[in-house]
């Protein structure tokens, strides 16, 4: 029986992903990303000329500086109007409370490039995150009169208006209207669905071609995550909206969404079951380790997928599960147990309280 609104907002709010949308995004849409926030950057630059992604220089770079943080970042190599080639270090910061080092990494980042390539770079700095007063924009030091001061640009996406995002064509207008509605919605399911809705609406609205909205409501997805029985309700209700509009697009996303749940499916089976399946069909047969095996695998799989569950819901509402809990929630091998657990998370007080929980159940 499918579940309404109203209950399923009592279950958990799943854990969006940040890094996979925003490195997507940039590397589908780079000249619309430096257009919309960094418009004198992209004036300066020849389009004529292409540009070219350093993701095998980045992570050189990245693994070099052992800043111990990992973020979404894109490396991209541009020519500008007077012939110069240039490399832009682009950099999404997407951390809930200010981070006094993070000016540091930007300039380890700088001067790393140009150690390892000779290369001097412009580092660019999107601010994600949910604090309006954090707006680093400079690294500097001094020592007995030399002084180093190194300054890189920033946008934060708390100053782009409801206005502004809802009159803008440019793609990066609906990614930052999804990316701040997942922030302002994480406590309130209902609103979250409302609001996933209406995005997911505008992109028609707005006039994009079938294959942007296609690119865009995936990149939605990721962004603004729902409890499956929501999801569900959300596909309904935009293939309504799509048949009233006579824009038949959603079997596009459908098969996106089926096949991404395949994907995991087979590859958490068939990984644990094969795995398992073939130890024991070495002693007993290859048939008969197979089918145990698989069996076997599919309930470790199921047992893993409500860890996870239960570890998004403390997530959400506590922002950082220590590793303790972490570790004893992954040594428990009992289905109900977990169901039971999840239900407490929701409401629970505090970790404290829910630590004393997992440790009744050792």
């Amino acid at each position: 029986m499918n579940k309404t609104l109203t209950e399923v907002s009592r279950t958990d709010t799943p854990r969006s992903d940040y890094d996979s949308p925003w490195k997507e995004a940039i590397t589908l849409y780079f000249q619309p990303f430096l257009e919309f926030f960094f418009p004198t950057v992209h004036d300066a630059i020849n389009w004529n000329r292409g540009y070219e992604f350093l993701d095998t220089e980045f992570q050189k770079i990245a693994q070099d500086a052992e800043t111990g943080q990992t973020s979404s970042d894109k490396l991209v190599k541009v020519w500008l109007k007077n012939g110069q080639e240039t490399w832009l270090l682009i950099h999404i910061e997407v951390q809930s409370q200010a981070e006094i080092d993070f000016p540091r990494r930007m300039y380890i980042y700088n001067y790393r490039i140009y150690d390892l390539y000779s290369q001097h770079a412009l580092s660019l700095a999107v601010l994600a995150d949910d604090n309006p007063a954090w707006r680093p924009t400079e690294y500097n030091y001094e020592r007995l009169g030399g002084q180093v001061i190194f300054r890189f640009p920033t946008v934060k996406l708390l100053d782009y208006t409801e206005e502004t995002l809802n009159e803008s064509q440019n793609p990066f207008a609906v990614i930052v209207a999804a990316h701040r509605e997942n922030q302002n919605t994480r406590n309130d399911l209902q609103r979250r669905y409302r609001e996933k809705v209406q995005i997911a609406k505008s992109l028609y609205q707005r006039g994009y071609e079938r294959q942007d909205i296609i690119k865009l409501f995936r990149l939605i997805d990721w962004l603004i995550a729902l409890p499956e029985p929501m999801e569900r309700n959300f596909t309904q209700e935009i293939h309504q909206f799509e048949e009233e509009r006579r824009m038949p697009y959603i079997s596009s996303v459908e098969r996106f969404a089926i096949q991404r749940g395949l994907e995991q499916g087979l590859e958490q089976g068939l990984e644990q079951g094969l795995e398992q399946g073939l130890e024991q069909g070495l002693e007993q047969g290859l048939e008969q380790g197979l089918e145990q095996g698989l069996e076997q695998g599919l309930e470790q799989g199921k047992l893993q997928k409500s860890r996870e569950n239960l570890l998004d819901v403390l997530q959400v509402r506590f922002d950082t599960v220590p590793d303790g809990l972490v570790e004893g929630i992954n040594q428990i091998n009992d289905e109900a147990t977990l169901t039971r657990l999840h239900r407490e998370a929701i409401t629970i007080n505090s970790l404290e309280d829910f630590q004393e929980l997992v440790n009744d159940v050792g």
